[in-house]
């Protein structure tokens, strides 16, 4: 069946129209006319597979990776750059408008569009590394990944053939040292000299316990020092995570009383507080938080300090008076929980930090009651994906 593509979706899947109903394609772009075989037949949907192209779009560019549309990665290198980050401020605009909310975007651009990840998760089936084939749990074995930095894609070659089945997570910093962290059941026996001499290793981690070196790696960004555990989140684009925190940095002020939600290893925090601002973050992972305490002190920051406990169970028992709060909540959102006691008390500002614009509208509608839009941004932190961060300064009515 012959068709012409029209638009992408969210998530970065060519949609055409087949007796007027909305079929999604992946691994097609606007102005593909192509041959389509359709998949699964839903009431309002249909879900359909390029079966050859008749004519490609005049947008559409060579992708370099040579398991594109296949590992379910990285969606949108069929497209140059720009149109990508075209697509992106597009897509969460017109989110907002849904939801008749009116809003003016800022866009913030990856100076690396490639090769500029700081982690990746590998999984390992009978001796094959990779990622999984879209949509289903087969490994496409990989040598490298062009998202991630060369210091992983390095390392990549030298831990591949010391496990069998688990999973593996390298980490590494702008300084290329590297961490590996393997979950697996096999009997391991890693040739840890053999790493030392071909990549900067500081350490090995096995199912969560140490096998050598430190299970922790050391990254500076915008003049501040943080240690990062290999279980604790860390933004994982060095390129666009500076710029989100001069943000910060730019949205605070030495008057200021800051409450910083899921706060990780204090990488918000610390912006805040390298402005004189005071600061509590609260943080679940015991070791992130541990983190966040020790790049306080080697930062010299006293104004600042952590509390280990689950957001909800804590946020209505803060005492200190706040009138500004940062959440950087994961991909579900913020709780209602949560919103109900924002709402409740107040502050004057809200920085909203999100890495899924579907959640921060749905959580905007409700904070919409008393809080309007005051800076709108959207950021580049995974380049060549369908994701994008976003970030809101909202500010009381």
């Amino acid at each position: 069946m012959q068709v012409k593509v029209e638009k992408l979706d969210d998530l970065g899947r060519g949609i055409a129209f087949i007796d007027n109903k909305v079929t999604f394609i992946p691994s097609s772009i606007p102005g593909d006319i192509i041959n389509v075989k359709i998949t699964k037949e839903k009431k309002n949907y249909n879900e359909g597979e390029v079966i050859e192209f008749i004519k490609t779009s005049p947008l559409r560019v060579e992708a370099k990776c040579p398991y594109f549309s296949i590992c379910g990665g990285c969606q949108l290198q069929s497209l140059p750059y720009e149109k990508t980050i075209e697509y992106k401020k597009e897509k969460v605009t017109n989110l907002f408008k849904k939801n008749k909310i009116d809003i003016n975007i800022d866009t913030v651009v990856n100076t690396h569009p490639y090769n500029y990840r700081n982690k990746i998760n590998l999984k390992v089936v009978d001796g094959k590394m990779g990622f999984y084939v879209n949509k289903t749990h087969n490994v496409v074995e990989i040598d490298e990944c062009l998202l991630a930095s060369d210091a992983i894609n390095k390392s990549i070659h030298l831990i591949k053939n010391n496990i069998k089945n688990g999973e593996v997570t390298i980490r590494c910093n702008q300084n290329k040292e590297v961490l590996i962290s393997i979950i697996s059941d096999d009997l391991l026996d890693i040739d840890i000299n053999h790493l030392k001499e071909k990549i900067k290793l500081v350490g090995v981690v096995v199912n969560d316990k140490t096998y050598y070196g430190e299970n922790f790696l050391f990254e500076r960004m915008n003049n501040l020092l943080f240690k990062v555990s290999n279980d604790a989140f860390f933004q994982v684009n060095p390129y666009v995570a500076t710029k989100l925190f001069q943000i910060i940095e730019d949205n605070v002020s030495k008057s200021d009383k800051v409450l910083d939600l899921y706060c990780g290893v204090g990488t918000l925090s610390l912006c805040a507080a390298k402005k004189g601002a005071s600061v509590l973050g609260v943080e679940v992972v015991e070791n992130a938080v541990l983190n966040a305490l020790f790049n306080a002190k080697i930062n010299d920051l006293e104004n600042v300090n952590f509390v280990l406990n689950d957001v909800d169970e804590v946020i209505s028992k803060i005492s200190m008076d706040f009138n500004k709060v940062i959440v950087d909540p994961p991909r579900s959102g913020l709780t209602k929980r949560v919103i109900e006691v924002l709402l409740k008390i107040r502050p004057d500002e809200i920085i909203y930090v999100s890495c899924d614009p579907q959640t921060l509208v749905r959580d905007y509608k409700l904070l919409s009651e008393v809080y309007k839009i005051r800076k709108a941004y959207i950021l580049d932190m995974f380049s060549y994906t369908y994701h994008v961060e976003s970030i809101l300064i909202l500010t009381r009515k």
